[in-house]
């Protein structure tokens, strides 16, 4: 049987195609920039007053002569003499006859002019042009991963689409002849599905929406067709369930006779002990245990690092995060354990209903311990592995 540690070393050891897409700013968030890009302009593209008060011409007295006003966005094309001002605003071009800005709580207005209480300083409260980035330098290199910020900076230097790294396209296949969809009549022997649509809410909440939803029946034929429709439209394919060695659960058959490549299959953990990973050239296919919670344990644990990856993203197998145990815990188990948590800056606390069926301690969790096998004592304030979610 698989170790996770394991099973973590076969999953970086994977290579893939790589893709590239342009697409418009917004639609670029979140993804990460193929190619490093290069300012146009200057910015500020002219200097720039950074708050309110008076450019001036600097003479040798401290009353000026107020000669006109530049609001933001407006440019004042003339030329200043030594002792004349203008009232200048916030973000407004200074003329390049001013040598310096004035806060205007320094100032003193009568009629006309305007008289500072001390002695005026060159380039005081100018922006300089290209201060932020001069024209031509690099904006974001090749890699930078575009958040809210990012997109804003390129916005205001002009650019309108960039070339990204495409994300993998998703399928998830639930199976199973006891669901029924929520809201319908639950007839005796029959479960809600909760499966697909927790798995994509959790893959749209780290920002995966490219996902396409498939049911199957239990049985080869249908599992088999339905599996192979879901590896050739999608670059990654989650299946809920039916890998287990039942009677009824046709997963691992239909992969087989699909040649799709197992890389590992059981992993010795608790829970998502039937956890099997393949790959079919560049496609990769996660066949999840049923049980919701032993599910989106394997998703978080195993699912996501590889979806970031192949996106070009920071991802991680294997957790470096260490926090102190809030509290005694006794280590029982001949398989690692993957356990529900709630986590504070410093502190963990694992939270009771662990078993893998169970979603109720999964959504007041916020973190997973990981504990490794064995017959030993962790005690209040000893260090364990966590995994933030």
């Amino acid at each position: 049987m698989t170790t996770p540690e394991e099973a973590f070393a076969i999953l970086d050891k994977l290579s893939y195609s790589k893709r590239i897409v342009e697409l418009p700013l917004f639609e670029a968030r979140n993804h990460v920039l193929a190619e490093t890009v290069f300012s146009p302009i200057n910015m500020p593209p002219f200097r720039q007053a950074t708050m309110d008060g008076f450019a001036v011409c600097l003479h040798n007295s401290l009353h000026y002569e107020i000669v006109g006003e530049v609001k933001a966005g407006d440019f004042f094309d003339k030329q200043l003499k030594p002792g004349q001002a203008v009232k200048i605003f916030t973000g407004a071009a200074v003329p390049n006859s001013a040598q310096t800005v004035i806060q205007i709580e320094k100032a003193t207005l009568k009629g006309s002019e305007v008289l500072f209480d001390e002695n005026l300083s060159p380039e005081t409260n100018i922006r300089q042009l290209g201060a932020q980035i001069k024209k031509d330098d690099a904006a974001l290199e090749k890699g930078a991963f575009l958040n809210p910020a990012a997109i804003g900076f390129l916005t205001g230097l002009g650019f309108t689409k960039v070339n990204v790294f495409q994300k993998p396209t998703i399928g998830i296949i639930v199976t199973g002849n006891e669901l029924v969809s929520a809201g319908e009549i639950l007839p005796n022997g029959k479960v809600y599905e909760s499966n697909a649509i927790m798995l994509q809410t959790a893959l749209f909440d780290a920002d995966f929406d490219t996902v396409s939803l498939y049911k199957v029946n239990d049985d080869f034929e249908s599992t088999k067709s339905t599996l192979e429709k879901a590896i050739n439209e999608n670059d990654v394919v989650l299946i809920s369930g039916g890998i287990s060695v039942g009677d009824y659960d046709f997963v691992g058959k239909a992969l087989e006779s699909l040649e799709v490549e197992t890389l590992f299959y059981k992993v010795n953990q608790k829970p998502g002990k039937p956890l099997l990973v393949g790959k079919q050239n560049d496609k990769i296919i996660f066949a999840l245990p049923g049980n919701p919670a032993a599910s989106l344990t394997c998703f978080y644990v195993y699912v996501l690092p590889t979806l970031q990856r192949r996106s070009e993203m920071k991802y991680k197998y294997g957790s470096d995060l260490k926090k102190h145990l809030s509290h005694d815990f006794p280590v029982d188990n001949p398989r690692s354990q993957f356990l529900k948590a709630s986590a504070t800056e410093n502190e963990v606390e694992i939270l009771s209903h662990q078993d893998s069926g169970m979603l109720n301690s999964f959504s007041i969790a916020n973190a997973l311990v990981y504990i490794p096998e064995g017959n030993y004592q962790l005690l209040k304030g000893d260090k364990v592995s966590v995994y933030l979610i």
